[in-house]
Parts: structure tokens; C-alpha cells; sequence
């Protein structure tokens, strides 16, 4: 049985990775993308989605979202990373074909759990402040929802920590508020945070054997990867990056390929730890406690990263097989 989802995105090289293995899984029906600020402003992540969607005839739909924090205080995209509008150093015509769907992110959000009641995931792979509007206006969403999967956050385990700051992840940082008010919420949330992602790898070689094993989806895949392998390769003097967002697909898909730590999360939103995510995983009482009140949720501990590698890998292979036939 296929498993819907939304993904809430803010395209972004390992999104448009992430989207595609999505579309690509035959265990997933991809309902909608709903765009975010985030790797890029709202107009790019828009314009990347609706590009990913004529390229690839994809039935989801596209849904604007926020373009701001919770705060009002924006973040500065991160070019250096992503690029001038989020695709690395391809450029993405205007896009004027496609169509947006009329309802915000978080209306849409709303009308979708509610329409199909313990059948949606929704899966975050941007600042979370869609998914927070979505529980301001209707809270009763989250008894709603199949399963929230979020990837962000860092615990330090596996001795990773921040990527913005020495604590924080970047989805987090840039809207901690939002995500403080999703880890409160009363749903399940599966956290595929840097503890796991990191363990990945998609190096350049890696990725050339998807690109020589495939006519079109590989290719893309390797041009926009160009951009981000040499950021990386500044970071850490390789030309490899860690496995992110599809990491988040993966575990919807194959959730065996995880292990993971149980218990509440607070996001930290002000001073210098702001955007450090912090999860009570004992079970000792303490005289003040605002972790013990919050749902428990888990986070990623471990991952198959051979196995998790090898999905991806297979997954676009066959994905590139089938449109092949299918544009004949």
C-alpha cells in the first residue's frame, strides 16, 4: 500500500534530490508540494517546484507558502550553498506554464489532512513555519496526521552538532519558533536529524554511476549537484555531501533503515544556543521540567547507510527506466 505524503520543501539541490526520489518510489504517492522559504526566497522555491513539476509531469500540487518567520525577521538565503535561486549553478527559466494551486501552504495543509483523516504524512525538509501556521489556525490537525517527518535538527549524537551555528541546524535556526510549536504539538514526529543524515554520503562518484546509469534523471541530478559537491569540498576537502533531505524519504519508505531515541523536544528560541534542539530521553523526575508535559517523539539515531544508499540509487535507476518507455 502506497503511503501519501506532503512535502513541505524549500527547493534547494538536496530537495529537488529529495522531490524526485518522492516521485520516483512506488511505495509513495506525492500528494503536493508546499514551498518555503528557506535554501532560497518563496519566488525561487515556487519557480524550482513548479520547474520539477513540468519536467517530471507531476501530479502533485504546488502550493505557495510562508516566505517569512513566525518572527518577521527573515534570514538570509543561503546562496553559498545553494546558489543565487537554489539550484546551483543551473538557472531556471520563469516558470509560466505550471499552475499554483489558490490556497496557502497551510490551508492546504489543513484541507488535506482533514479530507483524508490518519492517511497523510506530512514531510518537512525546510524551516517548519508551514507547518506551525497550519497548527495556529486549526490545532486539531494533529489529530489528523499519519505521522509529521521532519528533517532538521541535531542532538550530537554520532558527534554531529549544528551546521549554522556550533549547535543549531539550519531549518531549525531559521525559524525556531515554528519549530518549537510543531515539537509541542500533540502528534508523532520522526525527527531525521544531522545525527543520521551526516552519516551518508553522496559522493561525486557515487553520483556519476547514477548519471552513467541513467538517459536523463541521473544527469539532472549530477548538474545540480556540481554547485553543492564544490561547497562541500570547501567544508570538509571532499567532493561528497551528506545525505539530507532524501534521507527524510528514506525513512518514509523504510523506516527498519533507522534506529532511534525516544522522548520530548524543545527547540531553544532566543539567545545564543537559539535554534539548538534539545531532547529528555531519561526517565528521572526533576523539580522543574518543561521537557515531561510534551509528547514524546523520536529521533534518528542510527542509520544503514549501505542500504539507504543503495535504495536511492535503484530508486532513480528505475524511476529513469520508466519515464524512458513511457516517452517513447
Amino acid at each position: 500500500m502506497t503511503k501519501k505524503i506532503i512535502l513541505d520543501t524549500d527547493p534547494g539541490i538536496d530537495d529537488a534530490m529529495a522531490i524526485i526520489f518522492a516521485e520516483a518510489s512506488p511505495d509513495l504517492e506525492l500528494k503536493a508540494l508546499t514551498t518555503v522559504y528557506g535554501n532560497t526566497d518563496i519566488d525561487n522555491a515556487i519557480n524550482n517546484a513548479l520547474y520539477l513539476k513540468e519536467k517530471y509531469q507531476l501530479a502533485a500540487d504546488v502550493v505557495k507558502g510562508a516566505s517569512l518567520p513566525l518572527s518577521g525577521i527573515p534570514k538570509a538565503p543561503v546562496i553559498k550553498v545553494h546558489g543565487e535561486t537554489g539550484f546551483g549553478y543551473i538557472k531556471v527559466a520563469k516558470q509560466t506554464n505550471a499552475s499554483i494551486d489558490s490556497r496557502s501552504a497551510a490551508q492546504y495543509i489543513i484541507d488535506a489532512v482533514k479530507a483524508e483523516p490518519g492517511e497523510i504524512t506530512l514531510v518537512a525538509v525546510g524551516p517548519l513555519t508551514n507547518l506551525a501556521l497550519a497548527l495556529q489556525d486549526s490545532p486539531e490537525i494533529t489529530a489528523l496526521v499519519k505521522e509529521v517527518v521532519i528533517m532538521g535538527a541535531a542532538f550530537g549524537m554520532n558527534e554531529h552538532r549544528g551546521n549554522v551555528t556550533p549547535y543549531a541546524e539550519a531549518n531549525i535556526h531559521a525559524d525556531p519558533q515554528a519549530a518549537d510549536l510543531v515539537f509541542a504539538a500533540d502528534w508523532p514526529v520522526t525527527v531525521i536529524g544531522l545525527d543520521v543524515t551526516k552519516e551518508s554520503l553522496f559522493t561525486e562518484q557515487y553520483l556519476t554511476d547514477i548519471k552513467d546509469s541513467t538517459q536523463e534523471v541521473g544527469q539532472f541530478i549530477w548538474d545540480i549537484s556540481q554547485y553543492y559537491l564544490e561547497f562541500y569540498a570547501q567544508i570538509t576537502g571532499s567532493h561528497s555531501c551528506h545525505v539530507h533531505d532524501p534521507s527524510a524519504i528514506a525513512y518514509v519508505i523504510s523506516p527498519s533503515l533507522f534506529t532511534f531515541r525516544e522522548g520530548p523536544i524543545n527547540a531553544i528560541t532566543s539567545g545564543p544556543a537559539i535554534g539548538h534542539t534539545i531532547q529528555k530521553f531519561d526517565q528521572q523526575q526533576y523539580m522543574n521540567d518543561p521537557w515531561s508535559p510534551r509528547r514524546s517523539h523520536q529521533v534518528g539515531a542510527s542509520v544503514q547507510s549501505k542500504q539507504l544508499l543503495a535504495l536511492y540509487k535503484k530508486t532513480i535507476i528505475d524511476y529513469d527506466k520508466a519515464l524512458s518507455n513511457k516517452n517513447r
